[in-house]
């Protein structure tokens, strides 16, 4: 009994140990991008405390991160400068294209940013030709070449391809994409759409579209207190 209490108290002390390492700050450090994650609708970041702002979680391929943008950005051209809205890709790593698609949407960033919110809209309009199913049978390379011939040259114009497969192959687009993922988890999201309205996330409304009207319902309060 006694040796068995023994053996009992040690595993207890590596537990313990164990969790110490795990939560000692910067063992699981997200790398720091050069700039915040995400994209400002609209192009221009709010200064800070000037408006309420919403952060969506979203996944190209994603048919609820689809379904909650014309929700959610109707609600926020409603409000015009009052409500700012930041989408984050957030890959979830069952959508076998959905880190391709987050990836294809930094690379379209660095040509010019006014190219990224057409770009995930075409995403949502045609993501049902990219879900697991339909390119089970496609090498990743010919997925990639569809997704630049289909869904990217119509937004950024064929005079930019060149420069869109350059950004699209470097190294820099392949880690944007990843912090964002990084950073998603680091915040607890577990996936598509997820939502945070000044810096709370909406953990009872996350994981599916919610309407116009419930936007209002919760921002209307908010909008009243600026």
């Amino acid at each position: 009994m006694e040796a068995r209490h023994r053996v009992m108290s040690l595993l207890l002390v590596l537990l313990i140990g164990c969790c110490a390492w795990g939560c000692r700050p910067g063992a699981a450090q997200v790398p720091v991008p050069a700039r915040t994650d995400g994209f400002v609708y609209g192009g221009k970041a709010p200064a800070l405390g000037e408006t309420v702002v919403v952060e969506a979680y979203f996944d190209p391929v994603c048919p609820d991160s689809r379904d909650a943008w014309p929700e959610l950005k109707k609600a926020v051209e409603h409000y015009a400068s009052r409500v700012t809205v930041v989408v984050h890709l957030f890959p979830l790593p069952y959508h076998s294209n959905a880190f391709i698609s987050c990836r294809s949407i930094h690379a379209v960033n660095k040509i010019n940013p006014s190219f990224v919110y057409p770009l995930l809209e075409r995403f949502f309009k045609y993501q049902e030709g990219y879900y697991n199913q339909p390119t089970y049978g496609k090498t990743r390379a010919t997925v990639d070449a569809e997704v630049a011939k289909n869904l990217v040259a119509p937004v950024i114009g064929e005079a930019n391809l060149a420069a869109y497969k350059a950004g699209f192959n470097d190294s820099k687009s392949d880690q944007a994409t990843r912090i964002s993922f990084k950073y998603g988890c680091a915040r607890g999201v577990t996936g598509t759409p997820y939502f945070f309205v000044n810096g709370i996330p909406l953990i009872s409304d996350s994981g599916s579209p919610l309407e116009y009207n419930k936007w209002k319902s919760i921002l209307d309060p908010l909008v009243g207190k600026m």
